[in-house]
């Protein structure tokens, strides 16, 4: 099922299939936003979906570097603390073009948040961690993944930062 879709998408079940990790997929028309997604899979609310977001980090005119922001998808990022965060003079979302360089192709919408298959630092809200599962497109806006938030956070080992 997984194979007509980016190999990232592969990847991902893959993970979760040989490391004996309880998961389920869902396909479904294709979807750009959360709240779309969030209509297309059966028995999961919009909490319980995990945005992932490319961001640029500008520290300073030298030192930029791109990371993914996880947080629930009924949350939006609050600017302001992960500028704090990061120490940063700015930080905007990638660019579409920026996101398909940096994920070899995959489109905004369905960027999966496992930044670590991109060589990406990944920063997850606490939030997220209070829903038992999460599902998110996986690497397709017309495939998505559920899996346990615990498993999540020892497949990605990703730093919980609050970021909503």
């Amino acid at each position: 099922m997984a194979e007509q879709y980016h190999p990232v998408t592969q990847k991902i079940v893959a993970i979760l299939k040989e490391g004996g990790y309880w998961y389920e997929t869902f396909e479904h028309e294709p979807v750009r936003t959360s709240e779309e997604a969030a209509q297309t899979r059966p028995g999961y609310t919009l909490q319980q979906g995990a945005k992932a977001i490319i961001a640029r980090v500008k520290r300073s005119k030298n030192d930029k570097q791109f990371v993914m922001l996880v947080f629930p998808a009924d949350r939006r990022f609050d600017n302001r603390a992960v500028k704090q965060f990061f120490q940063a003079k700015d930080v905007r979302f990638a660019t579409e073009e920026e996101v398909a360089t940096l994920t070899g192709g995959v489109q905004v919408g369905g960027v999966p948040p496992f930044g670590n298959l991109f060589n990406l630092p990944v920063y997850v809200d606490p939030a997220l961690f209070e829903q038992e599962r999460i599902v998110f497109n996986a690497g397709d806006r017309r495939f998505s993944v559920a899996m346990r938030a615990e498993d999540y956070r020892a497949i990605v080992q990703p730093q919980v930062v609050a970021l909503t």
